[in-house]
């Protein structure tokens, strides 16, 4: 279970952004996850909740955008979505393929409330 290694990363981001900002409470995290990441969304959604509690972020919506396994193919510029990981070109049958979505893992945004002066 690498989700527990990928929300205290996530973590030391979001404390950065607290520190940094001002932010005095996060309400969303909205994390970028490529099909290729090998995350689990349930288990990365039950870490996270774990890791928030006591922290700025505690009771915020973790919002995660599973983005799906997409090719281009070099020799016909196709684009594509690769499903159970068939690499061939769908327009021409070419093996040339390049990947252009799938491997993200990012935090993509915070909702947060400031600190007021």
């Amino acid at each position: 279970m690498h989700e527990i290694t990928l929300v205290t990363g996530l973590f030391e981001i979001i404390n950065e952004q607290v520190a940094a900002q001002g932010i005095k409470s996060i309400s969303r995290v909205r994390l970028k996850v490529g099909e290729l990441a090998a995350v689990e969304p349930m288990t990365l959604a039950a870490c996270f909740e774990v890791v928030a509690e006591g922290t700025v972020a505690q009771g915020a919506q973790l919002e995660i955008v599973e983005v799906p396994l997409t090719g281009r193919c070099r020799g016909c510029g196709e684009s594509f979505r690769i499903v159970n990981f068939n690499f061939s070109c769908p327009a021409c049958g070419g093996g040339d393929v390049e990947l252009v979505g799938g491997r993200e893992l990012y935090l993509e945004s915070l909702e947060a409330t400031m600190k007021s002066l």
